[in-house]
């Protein structure tokens, strides 16, 4: 504990905690669960702004998070798609830290809880608008988090088939789509790869059955290569292990 907060020394956090700021050493993070924080800033829409906000219904948790632009609402699709992460939230604290005048602030992005109990701290920037003061803020950020003893990641933008793919997929991830009796007949065709269209065709009508392919895909019980864009002739079989942002 000690050398967690020799490391930690100058750092704060800042957070929500029944609608109250509450601010701590960066030391004591690691015992807030920071996955299930009230984000410490809003996700404003109004006319004329350049971004796009919104709310992403996380199928991981079953509640909404925000997002401040399209890159961050893929990314927090990766995020609910990653089937190690138990819980992620948005704008989860306020980090500080000493600056040459003043102290200095960044909010990152995401905080995300795996299923081992270890932690990433990610920060959503396209490559080319990461500007010096950004960098800086991300190395500070990175810093932090070695120093509990959390992941950290800066996401660019995803490959754009895949999060094609994804989003269509995502479209599906609603449990109402899960139908047990379906389910089980598309479990039992796709055992063996097949197409998707005539695996479905199999089944019964593919209105009603691919819904519940999609749904599979999406869970990760079916698989699919998503580097390709998804099609009729795309081939379906039993899901594989997936490689998730713990793991990168």
């Amino acid at each position: 504990m000690g050398e967690v907060a020799d490391s930690a020394s100058g750092f704060e956090v800042a957070f929500l905690s029944a609608g109250q700021e509450v601010r701590r050493p960066l030391s004591e993070a690691r015992s807030i669960a920071f996955e299930r924080v009230e984000p410490v800033r809003s996700f404003p829409s109004f006319k004329g702004q350049r971004n796009f906000p919104g709310l992403w219904w996380s199928a991981t948790s079953g509640r909404h998070v925000g997002f401040e632009s399209w890159l961050e609402r893929d990314h927090a699709m990766l995020l609910d798609f990653d089937p190690d992460v138990v819980e992620f939230t948005s704008q989860p604290f306020w980090l500080f830290w000493p600056g040459e005048t003043r102290r200095r602030s960044h909010a990152p992005d995401w905080f995300a809880r795996l299923r081992d109990g270890s932690a990433v701290v990610l920060d959503s920037r396209p490559a080319a608008r990461i500007r010096e003061r950004d960098a800086h803020a991300f190395e500070q950020t990175a810093a932090a988090c070695r120093a509990v003893g959390w992941q950290y990641r800066l996401w660019h933008e995803p490959d754009p088939i895949r999060s094609a793919n994804l989003r269509w997929l995502a479209g599906y991830r609603h449990p109402r789509h899960h139908i047990a009796e379906i389910s089980e007949a598309v479990l039992e065709v796709f055992s063996i790869p097949a197409e998707l269209m005539a695996g479905a065709g199999e089944i019964g009508d593919p209105i009603r059955v691919l819904p519940m392919v999609f749904h599979l895909l999406w869970k990760q019980v079916l698989s699919a290569d998503l580097q390709f864009p998804l099609s009729e002739a795309s081939i379906v079989a039993p899901g594989r292990e997936y490689v998730g942002v713990g793991q990168s």
